[in-house]
Parts: C-alpha cells; sequence; structure tokens
C-alpha cells in the first residue's frame, strides 16, 4: 500500500484504469481537481513527481509523453 493524498489518487485513477493511454495534462486536471477548478497545468507535474516518488522502485510505470502529458505502462504488457 502506498498512502495518498485525494488528489494524488485522482491522478493516478484513471492512468491505471487505462494503461497505456496518453492522458493530457488538462484531462488529469479535470479528473483530479474538477473541471470548475483554475488552476496551471504543470500543477499535475507536481503530483505525478510526488507519485513518483512514492511509488519508488515502481516509478517508471509513470510514463511522460513529451509535449502531450503522462500515460501509466501497463506492466504485464512488457517492455514498449
Amino acid at each position: 500500500p502506498i498512502p495518498l493524498t485525494v488528489s494524488e489518487f485522482r491522478v493516478l485513477d484513471p492512468l491505471i484504469r487505462q494503461p497505456g493511454r496518453v492522458f493530457q495534462r488538462s484531462d488529469l486536471i479535470d479528473a483530479a481537481l474538477g473541471d470548475d477548478i483554475m488552476v496551471l497545468e504543470r500543477t499535475i507535474d507536481v503530483h505525478i513527481r510526488s507519485l513518483r516518488r512514492k511509488m519508488q522502485e515502481h516509478a517508471d510505470l509513470i510514463e511522460t509523453v513529451r509535449g502531450v502529458g503522462y500515460r501509466f505502462r501497463d506492466p504485464s504488457a512488457g517492455n514498449s
């Protein structure tokens, strides 16, 4: 088990439910904070960094897709 904040869980949840799908930062903001909240897209980067730190040796499961956002690598799919 990994202790997560509510926001961290809300960012991670859509990623792990759809491994391989690339989520834009704005999609993750809407999932984590709601679409009626005005925040910088870089806020998600802070949550991702925190998640990776907490995931320790599994941090590489959250992949950065440059210029787009993030995706969760399905560990059962092998290396891609």
